[in-house]
């Protein structure tokens, strides 16, 4: 099994439509054929993780099926609709390295790229927050998005989520295996975070993966 992430930059006068796909093409792709598990995903800058953070200019798909079926994903209805709209697109295919955690109560990624992959990685974290912890969580995120925003080996990073609330994460793309090892285990802010999150136990669900890059089309 493959991952495929899209993310379309789309005019604001075109915001409409992209709330009428969301709402369809959630269902619609994880009825498809040989799809596993889809989500439809808000973009942010990854900085806040608040309303005030989202970017309604910039939206996303995650697929995960089968290698055989990726010509038939990108020539779907619902891709190709996107793609109608959009002033670009951003389209990357990802073997799976590892993945821990779960989303949406699911195990999605199935590991089958090498734990020493040599090329770009993607990295994917997504949390559901407990309620009772959001303002903790936001005070949180700062230094940490300042932390990764200026790590060494990072090419680019997008705030996602499914909801503007309560479900948040990041993809990031990065140079090498060892820049996410960097920012993961020497960075201060991240450090912290981490030692915060077990003492206040903030995510009543999350996951982090990481991915080899297989094949990337148009710039993010």
């Amino acid at each position: 099994m493959i991952t495929v992430i899209y993310f379309w930059k789309i005019k604001r006068s075109s915001i409409p439509f992209a709330l009428f796909r969301m709402a369809i093409d959630r269902t619609l792709l994880r009825r498809s054929n040989g799809v596993t598990f889809a989500k439809m995903l808000g973009c942010g800058k990854g900085e806040t993780f608040t309303p005030s953070d989202a970017d309604p200019n910039r939206w996303g798909c995650l697929v995960v099926i089968p290698e055989s079926q990726l010509a038939w994903l990108d020539s779907s209805t619902s891709i190709r609709a996107w793609r109608h709209k959009s002033v670009s697109e951003f389209r990357v295919v990802l073997d799976p390295i590892a993945a821990t955690g779960l989303w949406s109560k699911r195990k999605p990624f199935e590991p089958s790229a090498p734990a020493n992959f040599e090329g770009q990685v993607v990295a994917i974290t997504r949390a559901r927050i407990k309620a009772s912890q959001t303002l903790r969580f936001f005070k949180s995120v700062p230094p940490v998005t300042a932390s990764l925003h200026s790590s060494p080996g990072l090419i680019s990073t997008i705030g996602i989520g499914e909801a503007p609330i309560g479900l948040q994460g990041t993809f990031s793309l990065w140079e090498s295996m060892q820049a996410i090892k960097d920012f993961a285990y020497k960075g201060a802010a991240h450090q912290k975070a981490i030692a915060q999150t077990a003492e206040f136990d903030w995510y009543a669900e999350e996951l982090f993966a990481r991915f080899a890059v297989r094949e990337i089309r148009g710039t993010i």
